[in-house]
Protein backbone atom coordinates (compact mmCIF):
# COMPACT_ATOMS: atom_id res chain seq x y z
CA UNK A 1 0.00 0.00 0.00
CA UNK A 2 2.81 2.37 0.71
CA UNK A 3 4.23 1.99 -2.65
CA UNK A 4 0.54 3.05 -4.15
CA UNK A 5 0.35 5.79 -1.81
CA UNK A 6 4.14 6.93 -3.49
CA UNK A 7 3.42 6.82 -7.05
CA UNK A 8 1.00 9.75 -7.49
CA UNK A 9 3.75 11.99 -5.84
CA UNK A 10 6.74 10.28 -8.09
CA UNK A 11 4.43 10.67 -11.19
CA UNK A 12 3.96 14.46 -10.10
CA UNK A 13 7.88 14.90 -9.78
CA UNK A 14 8.10 13.41 -12.95
CA UNK A 15 5.59 14.71 -14.83
CA UNK A 16 8.09 16.88 -17.36
CA UNK A 17 9.75 13.49 -18.65
CA UNK A 18 6.49 12.04 -18.98
CA UNK A 19 5.14 14.25 -21.03
CA UNK A 20 8.20 14.61 -23.03
CA UNK A 21 9.11 10.63 -23.41
CA UNK A 22 4.63 10.44 -24.42
CA UNK A 23 5.21 13.10 -26.87
CA UNK A 24 8.51 11.51 -28.45
CA UNK A 25 7.11 7.82 -28.37
CA UNK A 26 3.66 9.15 -30.16
CA UNK A 27 6.02 10.94 -33.02
CA UNK A 28 8.03 7.54 -33.42
CA UNK A 29 5.05 5.20 -34.04
CA UNK A 30 4.50 7.27 -37.30
CA UNK A 31 7.91 8.67 -38.50
CA UNK A 32 9.26 7.68 -41.92
CA UNK A 33 5.86 7.63 -43.06
CA UNK A 34 4.45 10.11 -45.62
CA UNK A 35 1.57 11.29 -43.89
CA UNK A 36 3.04 10.75 -40.42
CA UNK A 37 0.63 11.06 -37.48
CA UNK A 38 -2.26 11.49 -39.67
CA UNK A 39 -2.05 7.60 -39.77
CA UNK A 40 -3.18 8.15 -36.20
CA UNK A 41 -7.01 9.28 -37.23
CA UNK A 42 -7.31 7.76 -40.31
CA UNK A 43 -7.55 4.33 -38.68
CA UNK A 44 -10.30 5.74 -36.06
CA UNK A 45 -12.27 7.40 -38.49
CA UNK A 46 -12.24 4.56 -41.03
CA UNK A 47 -13.42 2.28 -38.38
CA UNK A 48 -16.40 4.63 -37.41
CA UNK A 49 -17.42 4.98 -41.27
CA UNK A 50 -17.06 0.82 -41.54
CA UNK A 51 -19.72 0.26 -38.82
CA UNK A 52 -21.30 3.44 -39.96
CA UNK A 53 -22.00 1.39 -43.38
CA UNK A 54 -22.75 -2.02 -41.78
CA UNK A 55 -25.10 -1.08 -38.67
CA UNK A 56 -26.58 2.18 -40.31
CA UNK A 57 -28.53 -0.63 -42.60
CA UNK A 58 -29.73 -2.49 -39.83
CA UNK A 59 -33.30 -0.74 -38.31
CA UNK A 60 -33.17 -0.06 -34.74
CA UNK A 61 -35.47 -1.66 -32.55
CA UNK A 62 -36.06 1.59 -30.05
CA UNK A 63 -35.65 4.94 -31.77
CA UNK A 64 -32.57 7.53 -30.92
CA UNK A 65 -32.26 11.50 -30.06
CA UNK A 66 -29.93 11.76 -32.56
CA UNK A 67 -28.84 9.62 -35.94
CA UNK A 68 -26.76 6.48 -35.69
CA UNK A 69 -23.30 7.85 -36.48
CA UNK A 70 -23.50 10.26 -33.55
CA UNK A 71 -24.62 7.72 -31.10
CA UNK A 72 -21.72 5.35 -32.53
CA UNK A 73 -19.49 8.31 -32.46
CA UNK A 74 -19.69 8.35 -28.76
CA UNK A 75 -19.34 4.51 -27.91
CA UNK A 76 -16.32 4.37 -30.29
CA UNK A 77 -14.19 7.43 -28.99
CA UNK A 78 -13.57 6.16 -25.37
CA UNK A 79 -13.04 2.42 -27.03
CA UNK A 80 -10.61 3.43 -29.62
CA UNK A 81 -8.27 5.13 -26.04
CA UNK A 82 -9.15 2.21 -24.03
CA UNK A 83 -7.70 0.18 -27.06
CA UNK A 84 -4.46 2.53 -27.88
CA UNK A 85 -3.76 2.56 -24.02
CA UNK A 86 -3.98 -0.89 -23.50
CA UNK A 87 -2.03 -2.57 -26.48
CA UNK A 88 0.83 0.00 -25.88
CA UNK A 89 0.84 0.27 -22.09
CA UNK A 90 1.06 -3.38 -21.98
CA UNK A 91 4.07 -3.54 -23.76
CA UNK A 92 6.39 -0.32 -22.29
CA UNK A 93 8.43 -2.58 -20.45
CA UNK A 94 9.32 -4.51 -23.57
CA UNK A 95 9.85 -1.82 -25.67
CA UNK A 96 11.47 0.08 -23.47
CA UNK A 97 13.62 -2.07 -22.15
CA UNK A 98 17.08 -0.47 -22.42
CA UNK A 99 15.78 1.78 -19.90
CA UNK A 100 14.56 -1.14 -17.94
CA UNK A 101 18.34 -1.92 -17.81
CA UNK A 102 19.42 1.33 -16.02
CA UNK A 103 19.86 1.60 -12.54
CA UNK A 104 18.92 4.99 -12.32
CA UNK A 105 15.89 5.45 -14.30
CA UNK A 106 12.78 5.37 -12.35
CA UNK A 107 10.84 2.51 -15.00
CA UNK A 108 7.51 2.70 -13.22
CA UNK A 109 6.77 5.96 -15.30
CA UNK A 110 7.07 4.18 -18.21
CA UNK A 111 3.26 2.58 -18.27
CA UNK A 112 2.47 5.88 -17.85
CA UNK A 113 4.46 7.32 -20.73
CA UNK A 114 2.49 4.88 -22.77
CA UNK A 115 -0.82 5.52 -21.77
CA UNK A 116 -0.31 9.35 -22.18
CA UNK A 117 0.84 8.87 -25.57
CA UNK A 118 -2.82 7.61 -26.45
CA UNK A 119 -4.17 10.91 -24.94
CA UNK A 120 -3.33 12.95 -27.71
CA UNK A 121 -5.63 11.54 -29.99
CA UNK A 122 -8.26 10.96 -27.54
CA UNK A 123 -7.79 14.77 -26.75
CA UNK A 124 -8.21 15.37 -30.80
CA UNK A 125 -11.82 13.71 -30.94
CA UNK A 126 -13.07 14.94 -27.92
CA UNK A 127 -12.59 18.36 -29.30
CA UNK A 128 -13.75 17.69 -32.78
CA UNK A 129 -16.70 15.53 -31.98
CA UNK A 130 -18.93 18.06 -30.72
CA UNK A 131 -17.82 20.13 -33.67
CA UNK A 132 -19.57 17.13 -35.79
CA UNK A 133 -22.24 17.24 -33.74
CA UNK A 134 -22.63 20.78 -34.42
CA UNK A 135 -22.55 20.75 -37.79
CA UNK A 136 -25.01 17.97 -37.81
CA UNK A 137 -27.60 20.40 -36.21
CA UNK A 138 -27.27 18.40 -32.57
CA UNK A 139 -25.52 20.54 -30.70
CA UNK A 140 -23.86 19.51 -27.36
CA UNK A 141 -25.03 21.43 -24.40
CA UNK A 142 -22.85 22.30 -21.37
CA UNK A 143 -23.05 18.66 -20.14
CA UNK A 144 -20.78 17.77 -22.63
CA UNK A 145 -17.73 19.56 -20.20
CA UNK A 146 -18.53 16.10 -18.37
CA UNK A 147 -16.20 14.48 -20.89
CA UNK A 148 -13.38 15.82 -19.30
CA UNK A 149 -14.23 13.94 -16.38
CA UNK A 150 -14.70 10.81 -17.98
CA UNK A 151 -11.72 11.50 -20.16
CA UNK A 152 -9.87 11.11 -16.52
CA UNK A 153 -12.12 8.01 -15.79
CA UNK A 154 -11.18 5.78 -18.69
CA UNK A 155 -7.25 7.42 -17.70
CA UNK A 156 -7.42 5.89 -14.88
CA UNK A 157 -9.11 2.58 -15.74
CA UNK A 158 -6.36 2.04 -18.67
CA UNK A 159 -3.42 3.03 -16.08
CA UNK A 160 -5.14 0.79 -13.31
CA UNK A 161 -4.56 -2.07 -15.29
CA UNK A 162 -1.85 -1.24 -17.38
CA UNK A 163 0.55 -1.43 -14.60
CA UNK A 164 -0.99 -5.17 -13.88
CA UNK A 165 -0.47 -6.41 -17.50
CA UNK A 166 2.91 -4.56 -18.14
CA UNK A 167 4.35 -6.15 -15.31
CA UNK A 168 3.47 -10.31 -16.03
CA UNK A 169 3.99 -9.79 -19.64
CA UNK A 170 7.64 -9.34 -18.92
CA UNK A 171 7.63 -12.95 -17.57
CA UNK A 172 4.53 -14.24 -19.88
CA UNK A 173 4.79 -13.06 -23.61
CA UNK A 174 1.40 -14.60 -24.97
CA UNK A 175 -0.19 -12.05 -22.72
CA UNK A 176 0.21 -9.52 -25.79
CA UNK A 177 -1.91 -12.04 -28.00
CA UNK A 178 -4.30 -12.61 -25.19
CA UNK A 179 -5.75 -9.25 -24.56
CA UNK A 180 -5.65 -8.67 -28.48
CA UNK A 181 -8.14 -11.27 -28.13
CA UNK A 182 -9.93 -10.21 -25.28
CA UNK A 183 -10.18 -6.61 -26.89
CA UNK A 184 -12.06 -8.21 -30.33
CA UNK A 185 -14.34 -9.71 -27.85
CA UNK A 186 -14.49 -6.60 -25.33
CA UNK A 187 -15.51 -4.29 -28.18
CA UNK A 188 -19.15 -6.50 -28.77
CA UNK A 189 -19.80 -7.36 -25.08
CA UNK A 190 -19.44 -3.07 -24.33
CA UNK A 191 -22.76 -1.38 -25.52
CA UNK A 192 -21.37 0.22 -28.19
CA UNK A 193 -22.87 -0.74 -31.26
CA UNK A 194 -25.74 -1.75 -29.56
CA UNK A 195 -27.61 -1.08 -26.79
CA UNK A 196 -29.89 -3.36 -24.47
CA UNK A 197 -33.53 -2.24 -26.41
CA UNK A 198 -32.01 -3.05 -29.21
CA UNK A 199 -31.24 -7.00 -28.20
CA UNK A 200 -34.35 -7.19 -25.69
CA UNK A 201 -32.01 -7.62 -22.91
CA UNK A 202 -32.63 -7.33 -19.43
CA UNK A 203 -32.95 -8.53 -16.03
CA UNK A 204 -30.06 -10.66 -14.58
CA UNK A 205 -27.90 -10.48 -17.91
CA UNK A 206 -27.73 -7.00 -18.11
CA UNK A 207 -27.23 -6.56 -14.86
CA UNK A 208 -24.17 -8.66 -15.85
CA UNK A 209 -23.01 -6.66 -18.46
CA UNK A 210 -23.47 -3.44 -16.45
CA UNK A 211 -20.60 -4.83 -14.83
CA UNK A 212 -18.46 -4.17 -17.10
CA UNK A 213 -16.46 -0.92 -15.93
CA UNK A 214 -16.31 0.65 -19.67
CA UNK A 215 -20.63 0.46 -19.60
CA UNK A 216 -19.91 3.49 -17.34
CA UNK A 217 -17.75 5.13 -19.68
CA UNK A 218 -19.60 4.24 -23.06
CA UNK A 219 -23.01 5.49 -21.18
CA UNK A 220 -21.70 8.42 -19.79
CA UNK A 221 -19.68 9.77 -22.96
CA UNK A 222 -23.66 9.50 -24.32
CA UNK A 223 -25.30 11.01 -21.42
CA UNK A 224 -22.80 14.09 -21.53
CA UNK A 225 -23.49 14.51 -25.81
CA UNK A 226 -26.74 13.06 -26.11
CA UNK A 227 -28.60 12.54 -23.10
CA UNK A 228 -27.82 15.34 -21.30
CA UNK A 229 -27.61 13.30 -17.95
CA UNK A 230 -25.14 14.59 -15.12
CA UNK A 231 -22.65 12.54 -13.44
CA UNK A 232 -24.73 12.59 -10.15
CA UNK A 233 -27.57 11.29 -11.68
CA UNK A 234 -25.59 7.61 -11.74
CA UNK A 235 -24.27 7.12 -7.87
CA UNK A 236 -24.00 3.65 -7.78
CA UNK A 237 -22.63 3.09 -11.05
CA UNK A 238 -20.23 5.77 -10.64
CA UNK A 239 -19.26 4.44 -6.70
CA UNK A 240 -18.91 0.99 -8.49
CA UNK A 241 -16.57 2.15 -10.93
CA UNK A 242 -14.11 4.04 -8.87
CA UNK A 243 -13.75 0.97 -6.45
CA UNK A 244 -13.05 -1.36 -9.11
CA UNK A 245 -10.62 0.55 -10.45
CA UNK A 246 -8.50 1.34 -6.99
CA UNK A 247 -8.88 -2.07 -6.53
CA UNK A 248 -6.72 -2.99 -9.56
CA UNK A 249 -5.01 -0.11 -9.36
CA UNK A 250 -3.44 -1.22 -5.92
CA UNK A 251 -2.90 -4.77 -6.81
CA UNK A 252 -1.16 -3.55 -10.57
CA UNK A 253 0.52 -1.11 -8.78
CA UNK A 254 1.60 -3.77 -6.17
CA UNK A 255 2.31 -6.47 -8.72
CA UNK A 256 4.18 -4.02 -10.92
CA UNK A 257 6.73 -3.34 -7.61
CA UNK A 258 6.96 -7.31 -6.81
CA UNK A 259 8.10 -7.99 -10.27
CA UNK A 260 10.07 -5.04 -10.57
CA UNK A 261 13.39 -6.68 -9.36
CA UNK A 262 13.10 -9.06 -11.52
CA UNK A 263 12.70 -7.15 -15.32
CA UNK A 264 16.58 -6.74 -15.93
CA UNK A 265 17.55 -10.47 -15.65
CA UNK A 266 14.17 -11.42 -18.07
CA UNK A 267 14.89 -8.68 -20.42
Amino acid sequence: MKETRSLPAELFAGRTLIFQLAKNDFKKKYAGSYLGIVWAFVQPVVTVMVYWFVFGMIRSSSPRPVPFVLWLIAGLIPWFFFQDGLINGTNALLEYNYLVTKVVFNIRILPVVKVFSAVFVHCFFVVVVPVIYTCMGYPPSLYALQLVYYSFCIFMLILAVTYMTSAAVVFFRDLSQIINIALQVGVWVTPIMWDFNDLGLGGILQKILKLNPLFYIVQGYRDSLINKVAIWDHPVLTLYFWVFTLAVFIFGTRLFKKLQVHFADVL
